[in-house]
């Protein structure tokens, strides 16, 4: 069961007062890792690298995969995690953590911030088949029905839902990224209206890993952004599911797209090494696109290069900063927290900006 409001509120309380009393007892034990401090990136898009940033502790607050988080109104950081003891962790910008709460579920993996009426609500998607709407404070508001219960798949299909994106208007839209590559389309009273997409190596507007969705607000209509993560490819449609165009970016196996200002940033759980083709483990790093979707900064990865013809040249991991980039989070203040699947259950990084 999810904490309540009440034990969430002591937990915030407490764990705010130990922080100004002691805001570096758990950083302070630990020993400097590898490329600590290292600078990562190209042209504008330079970072420091933080990778003693979390001061949580893991004998009593356990991550498995750190799998995404997001920046409410009032600065705080939302973490989601596939640990069911404690599906969500909170933190300041210095990395002080400020409680958890969880909903007991083991395959937590997309974290979407939505707006309902002023007020800000979780859309959590569990690949072990859930899809979840929460308060920031742990209670749980509401369910979507699966796609078998909704009419959407025969009762043998699988699904494996990976992310949420809310439309302006409301409507839902899950990409069920670990089974059978759909995007399912919901109101926002959580009626099923329809599909789109499906499996197929080759055709526009099919997948193969539908992974992470978000609605792109730096189109003047604001179109549904989704990860094609296994043929590395970003690719845009209509509110209503009609393809509009894709942005190939070889070599990344690109995790969630997520859009700050004229930014899409994305981790890049997955990599190539030259002359081969295949996705590769422990080649993660960031990736950082500008308004014209070029990519303009790699932290971690080797500094973008396009051909005379304009070709985006194969994108590779400069050094293993990062093993599986699962997904940024980018705050107010223009640093990434870079989160990771598989990666000996770390916490996030912080990438500070540089000069």
């Amino acid at each position: 069961m999810p904490t309540t409001r009440r034990q969430f509120l002591a937990t915030t309380i407490t764990a705010t007062a130990a922080a100004i009393t002691a805001p570096s007892v758990f950083s302070q034990s630990k020993t400097a890792p590898a490329f600590q401090g290292t600078i990562v990136g190209h042209g504008a898009h330079r970072y420091r690298v933080d990778h003693l940033w979390s001061q949580a502790d893991p004998a009593k607050t356990p991550v498995n995969n750190c799998h995404e988080m997001v920046q409410v109104r009032d600065g705080r950081l939302f973490l989601l995690t596939d640990q069911p003891k404690n599906n969500i962790l909170i933190y300041s910008k210095a990395g002080t953590l400020l409680g958890t709460w969880t909903l007991n579920l083991p395959g937590a993996h997309g974290l979407t911030l939505a707006f309902e009426n002023g007020r800000e609500v979780f859309w959590i998607a569990d690949y072990k088949g859930r899809v979840v709407k929460a308060s920031l404070d742990g209670e749980l508001l509401m369910e979507l029905p699966t796609a078998a219960a909704c009419g959407a798949y025969k009762p043998a299909d699988i699904y494996a839902p990976t992310e949420v994106a809310v439309g302006p208007d409301g409507r839902l839209y899950v990409a069920d990224g670990y089974g059978s590559q759909f995007i399912l389309r919901f109101d926002a009273a959580g009626n099923y209206l329809g599909k789109f997409g499906g499996k197929n190596e080759f055709a526009p507007g099919k997948f193969l890993q539908a992974h992470g969705l978000v609605f792109d607000s730096r189109e003047k209509d604001p179109l549904l952004l989704c990860t094609e993560r296994m043929r590395n490819e970003f690719q845009w449609f209509t509110p209503e599911g009609e393809f509009v165009k894709s942005v190939y970016l070889p070599g990344a196996f690109m995790s969630r797209p997520v859009i700050s200002g004229d930014l899409l940033v994305s981790g890049v759980c997955f990599g190539m090494v030259p002359n081969d083709y295949r996705p590769k483990m422990k080649r993660g790093f960031v990736t950082i696109l500008d308004r014209q979707n070029r990519v303009i900064s790699n932290p971690g990865g080797q500094a973008p290069q396009y051909n005379d013809r304009g070709e985006l040249l194969v994108l590779l991991q400069d050094q293993p900063v990062f093993l599986h980039a699962h997904d940024v989070c980018v705050d107010d203040e223009g640093s990434l927290y870079v989160c990771q699947w598989n990666a000996g259950k770390v916490y996030p990084s912080k990438l500070h900006p540089v000069g």
